[in-house]
């Protein structure tokens, strides 16, 4: 897995043992690399003397470069600046996406609450690469990470529809990259995150803990910077307290502007339930958007499903819309005190996502060093999250008692031994838990 640079750089140094370190800085001085994958090398010198020299007198030196340190049969090209216009206009839509337009500027009710934040994602989105670089947004689940997210890409590709806009979250960077490896596609996954004009990632607090993918966003991280592209990343806890995350990641995620979204005030409720109810055809009283308001303090995802639910019945049962109908309808909505307790099933999720494995192998027979960690600690926080026994924790591995015990114990004891690795892997884990309910 290597990036273009470091082919690059391999390839020059090469060049310098039979062409002499002269000759290969008079010629390929202003040479770089455009793309590189298993079929071909691109290269771009906006000079036509020095592109002829390359491609008639150094191609075949390159050529062999390749073959010999990579392996590589790869088809050497040198492009003119009418070629790398028309290469990049031919590429660019390949791996732009398109954003739900609903998720605007325009829609994104501010309070004191996102203030700040709703600012500065829209000072990114007018000046990209400016200012802000990288925007960091933090907060609780439901609260607008994303709106604003899409915000910026919808903003920056109403100024240039030609922007290649590439988003991912953090636990699917992760997936993406190990297809990557099986399948021998490096070059181009290094391709469609390297050459993005806006790189945005949620959750991005799932790359931590894992050692191959920090590698890999490390390098991209720094590629998109150095050429003053934007990155925007998301997460639910500001980078001090991601506490496996890597010092070189986590200064880097601090360059820029780190802000963070907290629940809405009773003020700011009342406007995006009226928000969100007008904007569907909704018309709802004072009184009911009171009820609302009071009883969900959290979550704007949530008050979005309880306004479309009450839209649902009105049209579905022909409900008219007064307190007495609504309380009902939403009751269900409300989380009683005590219910929001993880599931077995989530802590499992959780778990097999720090570490990368599927859940089928984790309740599995496997025993290996790779998988049997990982199940010891869900097996921990199972016990230690929810109201389960022994035989319940055990049913939900396909295990007795006594070996459940035995995990917790293992766990236990490692914990005050002082094993601060496994510390901070089950506060991460815990903390991810703890963001889904």
């Amino acid at each position: 897995m290597y990036s273009s640079d470091f082919v690059w750089a391999k390839i020059l140094h090469y060049l310098e043992d039979r062409l002499t370190p002269v000759t290969v800085s008079n010629w390929f001085d202003d040479t770089k690399v455009i793309d590189l994958n298993e079929e071909r090398l691109i290269l771009h010198t906006s000079d036509e003397f020095r592109r002829g020299i390359i491609q008639n007198r150094c191609a075949d030196y390159i050529h062999d470069a390749l073959k010999e340190i990579f392996d590589s049969d790869a088809k050497v090209t040198v492009f003119s600046d009418e070629d790398l216009e028309a290469f990049r206009g031919k590429n660019k839509k390949s791996t732009s996406m398109d954003f739900n337009p609903q998720f605007s500027f325009d829609n994104f009710v501010v309070g004191p609450s996102n203030r700040f934040a709703h600012g500065a994602a829209l000072a990114v989105a007018q000046h990209p690469g400016e200012v802000y670089n990288p925007l960091f947004l933090y907060g609780p689940p439901g609260v607008g990470k994303t709106h604003l997210l899409y915000a910026i890409a919808n903003g920056i590709r109403k100024q240039n529809p030609n922007a290649n806009i590439v988003y991912i979250r953090g636990d699917e960077f992760t997936n993406e990259l190990i297809a990557a490896i099986q399948t021998g596609k490096n070059i181009e996954f290094h391709s469609k995150y390297r050459e993005a004009d806006l790189f945005l990632i949620d959750d991005v607090q799932f790359i931590a803990g894992k050692e191959s993918t920090q590698e890999e966003f490390f390098h991209t991280f720094n590629k998109l910077y150095e050429e003053h592209k934007q990155i925007v990343m998301t997460s639910d806890r500001k980078p001090s307290d991601m506490l496996t995350l890597e010092d070189r990641l986590r200064t880097r995620f601090e360059w820029g502007l780190i802000a963070d979204i907290q629940p809405p005030d009773y003020e700011t409720r009342m406007a995006i339930i009226k928000s969100k109810s007008t904007r569907i055809g909704l018309d709802l009283q004072d009184d009911v958007c009171n009820y609302i308001a009071i009883n969900i303090t959290n979550n704007v995802r949530q008050i979005e499903g309880t306004v479309k639910k009450i839209m649902a019945h009105r049209d579905l049962n022909e409900m008219p819309l007064d307190l007495p109908n609504v309380s009902r309808v939403i009751s269900d909505m409300f989380k009683a005190e005590g219910s929001n307790l993880p599931t077995p099933s989530l802590i499992i999720s959780q778990v097999c996502k720090f570490y990368g494995i599927d859940e089928i192998i984790l309740r599995s027979t496997l025993r290996n060093k790779g998988v049997t960690e990982p199940r010891q600690i869900a097996m921990y926080l199972v016990r230690n999250l929810t109201n389960l026994s022994l035989p319940e924790i055990g049913h939900e591995f396909s295990r007795d008692h006594t070996t459940v015990l035995y995990a917790i114990q293992k766990v236990d004891a490692e914990l005050k031994n002082g094993n601060e690795a496994l510390q901070n892997n089950i506060r991460d884990i815990t903390a991810n838990i703890n963001s889904k309910l």
